[in-house]
């Protein structure tokens, strides 16, 4: 059973952030922009200097540049020595056309308003329309008075823009879910996620990080198995139960 439960540890500090604030009261997951900065393969002044001065990110202003670079760091931290950075960067080196669901797992891990959107997007059936109040209300019981109206309602729009971005929803002044196409990159990063923020055995798989990518029951544990023979995680059964393993990741070299 699916808890979409995402279960932060603190005992791990892998990359993770929490509390009320969050990079969506300005800006998207902006996978174009985190595609444009991981193909450049530079980091600290060396980013810097790509985004500022080659303008790598296509942005008109220098102003621009620099805040978006800002907020791209808020959501995927953009430095090595950050585990989850570093696992993001290794596996969209292995497959590049994963980017959008390892973008919007990662941001879910850093940013706790997109994370307050997750249960009314993932839950919608097939096919059904988006209902923005239903986000307006999960991100007021998240944060409660601490954000004003109009600070509220641009969340709404960039977190609806987000989950289009990652494939889950489609439309532009109308969102009707879609169920996105899960890959073993996807779920190997779901997993370390899943198991870096608290969850062990068969629990992972019914976390709200695999839960980000729609599988059914029988498609989750396929899924799994594909992750496995990539040579991604391990996977051993235990009895009647599983053991869902994916510490090697951490030993990924994050492209140079």
């Amino acid at each position: 059973m699916t808890t979409l439960d995402f279960i932060i540890s603190a005992e791990r500090d892998v990359g993770f952030r929490e509390g009320p604030k969050g990079t969506h009261t300005s800006r998207t997951i902006m996978v174009a922009e985190l595609d444009r900065v991981l193909r450049a393969g530079a980091l600290g002044e060396e980013l810097e200097s790509a985004v500022l001065d080659e303008n790598i990110l296509e942005k008109a202003t220098t102003s621009g540049r620099s805040l978006t670079l800002q907020r791209l760091r808020e959501l995927y931290g953009l430095d090595s020595s950050i585990p989850l950075f570093r696992t993001l960067s290794s596996l969209w080196a292995k497959d590049p056309k994963s980017l959008p669901l390892l973008a919007v797992l990662a941001a879910l891990a850093r940013d706790p308003l997109l994370r307050a959107t997750a249960k009314p997007v993932v839950s919608l059936a097939n096919g059904a329309e988006l209902i923005r109040d239903s986000l307006r209300d999960a991100v007021s019981a998240a944060v409660g008075s601490r954000l004003n109206a109009a600070t509220l309602d641009k969340v709404i729009r960039n977190a609806s823009s987000s989950w289009a971005q990652s494939g889950h929803l489609v439309g532009r002044t109308f969102k009707r879910r879609v169920h996105v196409a899960a890959t073993p990159a996807a779920m190997a990063f779901a997993v370390w996620l899943a198991q870096a923020a608290g969850f062990t055995g068969e629990d992972i798989l019914s976390s709200g990080w695999v839960a980000v990518l729609d599988l059914d029951p029988a498609e989750r544990k396929a899924m799994l198995e594909r992750a496995r023979a990539a040579g991604l995680i391990d996977v051993r059964q235990l009895g009647s139960g599983l053991e869902i393993d994916a510490s090697r990741l951490s030993g990924l070299r994050a492209p140079a």
